[in-house]
C-alpha cells in the first residue's frame, strides 16, 4: 500500500469525497469535531465519518491478508464518500440488489468487473438489470435460481455459495438461510452445467460478527472439496474463491486472517490460478462513524431520568436490533472540573427514541449525569448496519440524519 500522506490524497480525492467539506483533527480530540458541528447543526441528530479510520482499516487488511482482495459489504453503509473512499483504495464491491449497483456505479470510477452480485437469490428485474449493465458474476445455491439466471442473464458467471460449519458464535448465523449443504454441491454443479453456465468458482460466509477463526480454515476446506467435484464433472477450471464477510475491526480480525492464510496455503497456494476475494462490511464500517443525537425531552420521576433524543430504534439506532451494535452513549459535555465531581453525580436513566413507540428505548437503566434540553448524546463506532437500516417510521426520516467528512491524523 502506499505511505501515509499518498494514501490521504487518494481517500480525499475520491468520488464522493472531493467536493465535500472534510474537516482535519487529532484522533484524540474527536470529540471537538463533534462539539463544533453540533454548534451549528439544525437539522438534529448527524453522522462524523472519520476517513483516516477507512484508509487505516484497509492498510491493515492489506498487511493481514495479502492476495485477497476486499469487495466491500455495500449492505453495511451506501454512504457515497464510504463507497468512493474504497473505490479508491482498490476496493471491489459485493452489492445484492439493483439499488446497490447502481450505488457503486454511479461513482464513475468502478467497472462491473469490480461488483459481485452477492446475493444467491435475486429479482428477476435486478437481474436483468445486471445483465444490462455487465455484471457478470452472482452467487446461487439452488437450482430455480440457476434456472433463471438462464433465462435473465444468460451471460453470467456463477459462484456457488455453500454452507459453512456451523457456527452458533455467530451474531447472524446466515447458514439457516443461505448455502449449499455437501450433498447438494453436485446437484448444483450438474444443473450449472446442463444449462451451459459456468460456475466460476465458490463463495461462502462464516456469518456475522463471529468470534470463532476455526470456522474459516473449516469454509475454506468445503471450498476445496467442491472446486474438486466440479473437475471431476468435467467443469472449466474455477478460478474465484469468495471468502465472504464476519470480519470485525478488532484482535480476532489478526487471527481470522491466519487462520485463513493457513487454509489458503494448505487448499488454494498462491499460483493456483484462484483469485481469493472477500466480502468485509462492518469491518471497515463500524470505528469510522460516530453519531451525535440531541437531547428533545426530559422527565425525572425520584432518582431517575428520562430522556428523549432525535434518534432511535427506527433510525439508526436500529442497528442494536439488527447488528450486533451495543449502544454506550456519552454526554459530548466537558469533563468534570477538578473539585467538581459533585456536579458530575449519575442517575439510572432510560433513553428513548423519538417515535410514538414505547419500545422505542436506547438504554434503560444506564448511568448518566444529569442532561439539559438541548444536550448531544455521542454514540461512537455506529457505522455499521445504522444508516442502512433505519427506516422512516413515524415520519423520522433516516436520511435527515446527515453525514459530516473528517480525517483525523
Amino acid at each position: 500500500m502506499a505511505g501515509g500522506s499518498t494514501m490521504q490524497a487518494t481517500v480525499l480525492g475520491a468520488p464522493g469525497v472531493k467536493g465535500r467539506k472534510v474537516r482535519a483533527f487529532k484522533r484524540s480530540e474527536k470529540d471537538a469535531v463533534v462539539r463544533s458541528i453540533a454548534g451549528t447543526e439544525e437539522q438534529g441528530a448527524f453522522f462524523v465519518f472519520d476517513l483516516a479510520t477507512v484508509a487505516d482499516l484497509y492498510s491493515r487488511w492489506c498487511r493481514a491478508l495479502d492476495g485477497v482482495r476486499p469487495f466491500y459489504a455495500v449492505k453495511c453503509n451506501p454512504e457515497p464518500a464510504m463507497l468512493g473512499a474504497m473505490a479508491a483504495l482498490g476496493s471491489g464491491f459485493d452489492c445484492a440488489s439493483r439499488a446497490e449497483i447502481e450505488a457503486v456505479l454511479a461513482l464513475g470510477v468502478v467497472g462491473p468487473a469490480s461488483i459481485v452480485y452477492a446475493n444467491p437469490c435475486k429479482p428477476e428485474a435486478h437481474l436483468r438489470y445486471a445483465a444490462e449493465v455487465g455484471v457478470n458474476l452472482a452467487t446461487y445455491d439452488t437450482e430455480d435460481e440457476v434456472a433463471k439466471v438462464k433465462r435473465c442473464h444468460p451471460s453470467c458467471d456463477l459462484l456457488l455459495r455453500i454452507k459453512g460449519p456451523d457456527n452458533p458464535d455467530a451474531k447472524i448465523d446466515l447458514g439457516t438461510k443461505y448455502g449449499a449443504r455437501a450433498d447438494e454441491v453436485v446437484p448444483l454443479l450438474r444443473a450449472a452445467q446442463r444449462a451451459g453456465l459456468r460456475v466460476a468458482g465458490v463463495a461462502f460466509h462464516v456469518g456475522a460478527c463471529t468470534s470463532r477463526v476455526d470456522v474459516y480454515r473449516g469454509a475454506i476446506e468445503a471450498a476445496r472439496v467442491a472446486f474438486d467435484e466440479a473437475a471431476q464433472l468435467g467443469m472449466p477450471p474455477m478460478r474465484v474463491l469468495d471468502i465472504g464477510g464476519g470480519f470485525m475491526p478488532n484482535a480476532t480480525f489478526d487471527e481470522a486472517a491466519g487462520a485463513i492464510n493457513d487454509a489458503l496455503a494448505q487448499h488454494f497456494p498462491r499460483g493456483c490460478g484462484v483469485e481469493v476475494i472477500g466480502e468485509p462490511g462492518q469491518y471497515f464500517a463500524e470505528t469510522a462513524f460516530t453519531m451525535a443525537a440531541r437531547v428533545i425531552g426530559r422527565r425525572t420521576r425520584g432518582e431517575v431520568r428520562q430522556y428523549w433524543i432525535d434518534d432511535g430504534i427506527y433510525g439508526a439506532l436500529s442497528c442494536t436490533i439488527l447488528g450486533d451494535y451495543v449502544p454506550r452513549p456519552r454526554p459530548l459535555a466537558a469533563p468534570c472540573p477538578p473539585g467538581g465531581e459533585n456536579k458530575c453525580s449519575t442517575y439510572a436513566s432510560t433513553v428513548f427514541g423519538p417515535t410514538c413507540d414505547s419500545r422505542d428505548k436506547v438504554v434503560t437503566g444506564y448511568q448518566l449525569p444529569e442532561m439539559k434540553m438541548g444536550d448531544w448524546l455521542v454514540f461512537d463506532g455506529i457505522g455499521a448496519y445504522a444508516a442502512s437500516s433505519g427506516s422512516n417510521f413515524n415520519g423520522f426520516l433516516i436520511s435527515d440524519i446527515k453525514t459530516h467528512l473528517a480525517y483525523s491524523t
